[in-house]
């Protein structure tokens, strides 16, 4: 299996990310209930990486197959499904990583592309919400990818990107005079913390 580069956001028009977020096809992983087979031996890191009985994943066509067919249950926990199995695996944190972003526009016009480690590309907006857990001292940045919002699957934000969006939400301000955050898709997502209470 070949596994195809990963676009570079930069070079891309808002027209051609929309596009190639849509033709991400997954697995309709939501439709399959097969009972409950066991334990995959599985864990995905904190810093989004894939290990199995210990040993890091080293193949990426491998770690991506096994993405498509990731789902979260209704209690939080983490199953691999497919029509006739079902496996549990252990995420110690979210199960991607967003590690890259390229914004398009300005104030309400804005829309904001994130590149996954797996190379997924997701706009953020009213079905992809840019969640703030954390504290402000320690924030933890996430979005979500897919799924129910509140029990699907998210990504947390790598520092870098995090601190790019920051900066983004800081030229808004002084331009705009407007709270701290950010407009995406027509949603606007608050990046500062009400009195210092975790959000999320």
């Amino acid at each position: 299996m070949n596994i195809p580069p990963l676009p570079d956001l930069t070079s891309l028009s808002l027209a051609d990310i929309a596009r190639l977020a849509q033709e991400q096809r997954l697995p309709p992983v939501d439709q399959w209930n097969p009972d409950h087979c066991g334990d995959s031996e599985m864990r995905i890191a904190s810093d989004g990486r894939w290990y199995h009985q210990g040993g890091l994943i080293n193949r990426m066509e491998m770690v991506r197959l096994f993405s498509t067919i990731l789902r979260r249950e209704s209690d939080g926990s983490y199953v691999l499904v497919t029509p006739v199995e079902k496996l549990s695996i252990m995420v110690e944190d979210a199960p991607f990583l967003a590690i890259e972003l390229t914004s398009e526009g300005r104030g309400k016009d804005r829309h904001i592309a994130f590149r996954l480690s797996l190379g997924e590309i997701v706009v953020a907006g009213p079905d992809h919400p840019i969640i703030l857990r954390g504290t402000a001292q320690k924030p933890r940045p996430y979005l979500h990818v897919r799924g129910p919002v509140g029990n699907g699957l998210e990504a947390l934000l790598s520092r870098p990107t995090f601190y790019e969006l920051a900066h983004l939400a800081m030229q808004e301000i002084q331009e705009n005079d407007s709270p701290l955050g950010l407009w995406s898709d027509g949603a606007f997502f608050a990046l500062e913390y009400q009195d210092g209470e975790q959000q999320g």
